[in-house]
């Protein structure tokens, strides 16, 4: 398969300055919306203000984006911001790295918590750990429309030629983490429903989380070009390095939500 795709989506003009909008950038902000409309519903099932929503996604959007943006540059490619600093601020030139993302998330997440009534962090952890994963696939599916964050390469028949990018065929691993992803959303939400919208021991989704994103993220990178030159000739890569220690918190997180819930059924 050759694709070759632009990874603009239109373009227009708008008081004679030219504007590209981008594929990427229209996958990117369709996590928002969804997000926002996934998060009423769970909010109005569970009794919550369904308005509470778009204070929580002020927050989330906010240490998404900084997130991500902090960790592309500190983590991928710090000598280069570090030369040009006014580079770090071009977010729509792309750069944007999901264990940064991750890490905001949490920050936003913590503030918010602290103003909400009735809704601890790890409350709100465990139905981003519900939500997430399908913005995951939406973002993935936007690398691939962008020709980034590339397969190695590969003689299988799927393979595809990124044309814009050189002749080789490679691994589609955008669409295989996107598809990981989207089977992780529906193990989630499969799980929140058989227990009747109820998400379980404070923690354990938030924990399943972890442990499917980034044990996926941590096998996907082996059919992943490099993406920093610290990753040269080292038997692993920067994404698995900080895939490492999220997927130990989840297995935390799944023992810590068990513990208590048997603490809790024993003094009853």
């Amino acid at each position: 398969m050759i694709w070759d795709i632009s990874p603009v989506a239109f373009a227009f003009s708008l008081g004679g300055h030219p504007i590209s909008i981008r594929w990427y950038g229209l996958f990117f902000a369709s996590t928002f919306v969804y997000g926002i409309l996934f998060f009423r519903y769970l909010f109005g099932r569970e009794g919550h203000p369904q308005d509470d929503v778009y204070d929580l996604a002020l927050y989330v959007i906010g240490g998404t984006v900084v997130g991500a943006r902090l960790g592309h540059v500190l983590l991928y490619n710090p000598h280069y911001y570090l030369s040009h600093p006014i580079k770090i601020f071009a977010v729509w030139e792309g750069g944007l790295a999901s264990h940064g993302a991750v890490i905001g998330i949490l920050a936003s997440v913590w503030l918010y918590s602290r103003q909400a009534t009735g809704q601890t962090f790890l409350w709100v952890c465990d139905r981003i750990g519900l939500a997430v994963p399908l913005s995951g696939c939406l973002i993935r599916i936007g690398n691939f429309f962008n020709s980034e964050i590339l397969g190695t390469p590969t003689g299988l028949p799927w393979g595809v030629v990124f044309a814009r990018v050189d002749p080789l065929p490679r691994h589609p691993v955008q669409l295989y983490e996107a598809f990981c992803y989207l089977v992780a959303f529906l193990l989630q939400f499969r799980y929140y429903l058989s227990r009747g919208g109820n998400a379980g021991p404070e923690g354990y989704l938030f924990g399943r989380f972890f442990i499917f994103i980034f044990g996926t993220r941590f096998f996907m990178e082996f059919f992943k070009e490099e993406q920093t030159i610290y990753e040269t000739g080292s038997a692993l890569n920067m994404g698995q390095w900080l895939s490492i220690p999220a997927v130990l918190l989840g297995f935390y997180l799944l023992w810590r939500a068990k513990h208590l819930a048997k603490t809790a059924a024993s003094m009853l």
